[in-house]
């Protein structure tokens, strides 16, 4: 399955959504994007990034444990 990102004008997006809802949840699936991904897509990768040049500091289950029991 493929993924696409549109701009579409507000004059046919009514239309267009018509259109969309003609084809099954199997054939096509209306995904959105919103601030909430985008900004989590952004954090993890520059988590990532931090791993991929050995910047990231890990925590061992003991560590964890003791960290999480400190917040709750």
């Amino acid at each position: 399955m493929h993924t696409i990102q549109l701009k579409i004008n507000d004059k046919v997006y009514d239309r267009f959504i018509w259109l969309l809802s003609k084809f099954s949840k199997e054939e096509i699936e209306i995904v959105s994007e919103n601030a909430d991904f985008a900004t989590t897509k952004d954090y993890l990768k520059k988590e990532l990034d931090e791993i991929n040049i050995g910047n990231a500091n890990f925590l061992n289950q003991a560590q964890f444990e003791n960290r999480l029991d400190q917040i709750i």
